[in-house]
């Protein structure tokens, strides 16, 4: 699968369930983001249902995640005014869904909040990564995450 023109918001918001799980295990890690990323829950329940919840997600409880490179950690952008909360580390692993290199968002020594949450992420193109979150051992759900400025 060619990632050279990316996966862009609206097309993962098109994605079924088991479209994002395809295009996460084609995907390559890329790189560790740096800076903000906005966030999108994807349901993968067709363009109009995911759209309408990723707003009201986005507007109520999370907007996204800032990535520290420096000291490998994030912290999510929570509540409707954005509060940098809920840290994890983050670093290069191998996935829970393939054995395949990902990055890794781990919340279990840095937040009593979601100790048993695990995102990861892999690049589906030119500044977006597209996650998925693992409670316990239990895939729960997808999300986009769009970086402005790939490079940075």
């Amino acid at each position: 699968m060619s990632h050279g023109t990316g996966f862009d918001t609206g097309r993962l918001l098109a994605m079924s369930r088991p479209e994002l799980d395809r295009l996460f295990l084609a995907s390559p890690p890329g790189g560790i983001p740096r800076g903000k990323g906005i966030g999108t829950v994807l349901l993968g329940r067709g363009t109009k249902v995911s759209t309408v919840a990723a707003t009201l997600v986005r507007r109520l409880a999370w907007q996204g995640k800032v990535f520290d490179y420096d000291l490998g950690e994030l912290r999510n952008m929570v509540t409707p005014f954005g509060v940098r909360a809920v840290r994890a580390k983050v670093y290069r692993d191998e996935s829970w869904l393939d054995d395949g290199e990902c990055i890794v968002l781990d919340y279990s020594h840095t937040s009593l909040l979601a100790h048993w949450i695990r995102d990861e992420i892999r690049c589906t193109g030119h500044g977006t990564y597209l996650g998925v979150v693992y409670w316990g051992r239990h895939r729960i759900l997808h999300f986009g995450l769009s970086f402005r400025d790939p490079q940075r």
